[in-house]
């Protein structure tokens, strides 16, 4: 039977990896009080984390601004040079970091060493681009005369990060913020700072300066308001609810920032009566029940065709059923507990909603409080309509809900029936049918025949309210850069 570490020390095998402090001004610093950090598979309290105020994230943003005079005009080169350390003393730690990964969010093992190299993925793929931010030279109308286009480094950076990626998301902005030149302010989450402090001390040690990355913890709301207020943060670049996504667009607004927002989704995930079964069905697996349906880009709304929408259903209904749920720590388990209670009472709410309004529960639904942790059975509900919670909120949560269609053209409709866009997954087989439905599904990101569609070199991010910009890929640098025109006459 597998014995679950109550300690972060007994599981690590580098415990220089176990930071508890923020990180400002090149120093680990202490607060005057700490927050708890909770091992959701336990409730236990793994850590207590210095609960920093206002006047140390001035602090931060004002060490961030000395720092980006000089580190402005470092070479793309070096720059380089050091994410490809920083993103090898990842690798090397991947063990350890993966542990710490699940030990402070719940995902499986499995999952947690994914994300490490998911993580460090990026800032390789940061550090390759940082060599190629190519200007352009514009043929000038007029004689003697020629048009430059420089790229730039934005300036400080104000990065709020998400709890349910603790190591890719800090990665995916930290990469092409320094690969840019920029410096930056990063809040991490209060759930899930052990990352995040982790992998800060690793880019030290890599050789980026200290002071490039300021790390303040906080579980002071009123205080983050200056990341994204303050008149020397020139960029904010937040992944989490649109609902706080929307806040800090308008407050960044009032010094005119620009603003990365990846904010929440609806997912559909649409299954033809031409598509391989066998693929549809593994599609959820990785694209619903990753991280026990806790992604921005998991499928919220399964849609399945009348033809074959009973094989579908008994098919997936096996493999749900062989799903184990326990600490992300134990090898036999699949699936992790839920980062909160709160996720695990949404994710309950929304199957009681349903099963209220005439849905089925086919599998799963029990809230295990029979269990230390934050745990509720993956669940399966099909007989699901529009006029439901699930159709309309995303849950977060290890919950499929099924809905049957008829035509292309209804499903279409159904899917792009809310105000989010950020991904969409459909299945088929007919050619015509998926350029049809890839251009029509109104969201920024879309899978076809796969439920896998994040990577390093591929652009990630949403339409409609589900946010701004892009991360990742060769748009993804820009986001961290102005770009200057520059006119020489009288040549």
């Amino acid at each position: 039977m597998h014995k679950h570490p109550s300690t972060l020390a007994s599981a690590l095998k580098d415990n220089s990896l176990i930071h508890e402090q923020a990180f400002i001004g090149g120093k680990w610093v202490s607060g005057p009080s700490t927050f708890p950090v909770y091992d959701p598979a336990t409730n236990g309290i793994i850590a207590n984390i210095a609960n920093l105020g206002a006047s140390d994230f001035t602090t931060a943003i004002e060490h961030a601004q000395n720092e980006f005079k000089t580190f402005k005009n470092t070479s793309e080169t070096d720059r380089a040079k050091m994410l490809h350390a920083w993103a090898a003393l990842i690798r090397k730690h991947s063990k350890d970091l993966g542990v710490l990964l699940t030990m402070e969010n719940g995902k499986t093992l499995a999952e947690a060493e994914g994300e490490v190299e998911y993580g460090a993925s990026f800032i390789t793929w940061f550090a390759e681009e940082a060599i190629r931010s190519y200007g352009d030279v514009i043929p000038s109308q007029h004689k003697g005369s020629a048009n430059i286009v420089l790229k730039q480094p934005i300036g400080v950076c104000g990065i709020i990060a998400p709890w349910n990626f603790p190591i890719a998301m800090i990665t995916r902005k930290l990469g092409p913020a320094i690969a840019a030149g920029c410096t930056a302010v990063v809040k991490p989450p209060s759930e899930t700072p052990l990352c995040t402090l982790a992998i800060t001390a690793l880019a030290v040690e890599a050789g980026i300066p200290p002071n490039v990355i300021q790390v303040v913890t906080t579980r002071d709301r009123k205080a983050v308001e200056i990341l994204y207020t303050h008149p020397l943060v020139k960029k904010v670049s937040f992944t989490g609810s649109t609902g706080v996504g929307k806040l800090i667009t308008e407050k960044a607004a009032g010094t005119m920032k620009k603003v990365s927002m990846e904010l929440g989704g609806n997912a559909p995930y649409i299954v033809f009566d031409d598509a391989d079964l066998d693929i549809a069905v593994d599609g959820v697996l990785a694209c619903k029940f990753r991280c026990s349906g806790q992604t921005c880009v998991c499928a919220n709304r399964l849609y399945v065709q009348k033809g074959i929408h009973d094989k579908f259903v008994k098919k997936l209904v096996e493999k749900v059923k062989g799903f184990k749920i326990g600490s992300g720590l134990d090898p036999t388990v699949t699936h992790g507990p839920l980062v909160n209670r709160a996720g695990v009472a949404k994710t309950k709410q929304h199957i009681d909603d349903a099963v209220s309004k005439g849905a089925k529960l086919l599998v799963g639904g029990k809230v295990r409080d029979d269990m230390d942790g934050y745990f509720i059975e993956p669940a399966l509900l099909t007989g699901v309509t529009q006029e439901m919670l699930v159709a309309k909120e995303e849950t977060f949560g290890p919950l499929a809900p099924i809905f049957k269609f008829d035509t292309e053209e209804v499903v279409v409709e159904m899917a792009n029936d809310t105000d989010f866009g950020l991904a969409g997954y459909f299945f088929s087989n007919d050619l015509r049918r998926v350029w049809r439905v890839a251009k029509a599904l109104e969201v920024g990101m879309v899978g076809v025949n796969t439920g896998k569609i994040s990577a390093a070199e591929s652009p990630f991010g949403g339409i409609k309210e589900s946010g701004l910009g892009k991360e990742g890929s060769k748009y993804g640098l820009a986001e961290f850069q102005v770009m200057k025109s520059v006119t020489l006459g009288n040549l």
